[in-house]
């Protein structure tokens, strides 16, 4: 066995997209998979114990790591 510690890092396929020449990106989606799951463990605990679920504001905090997500993938091309 080696020493060096496992870490799983997920893998995201976007196919058919003309950013790039060969019409595949990995490194944007994977990257914005990440941070979005970061921004949720933030996000959805602070809009549940605010107890603002009901209202505009938490409704937009919730729907903050999907809105994340869409800027971090458009900023990668690759």
């Amino acid at each position: 066995m080696c020493g060096v510690p496992f870490f799983p890092i997920p893998l995201c396929f976007q196919c058919g997209t003309d950013r790039n020449p060969c019409h595949c990106r990995v490194v944007g989606p994977s990257v914005a998979f990440i941070v979005s799951i970061v921004t949720a463990v933030v996000c959805y605990p602070a809009s549940i114990f605010c107890g603002c679920c009901l209202t505009k504001p938490g409704k937009d905090v919730l729907a903050f790591p999907v809105e994340v997500n869409r800027m971090v993938n458009e900023c990668i091309p690759i």
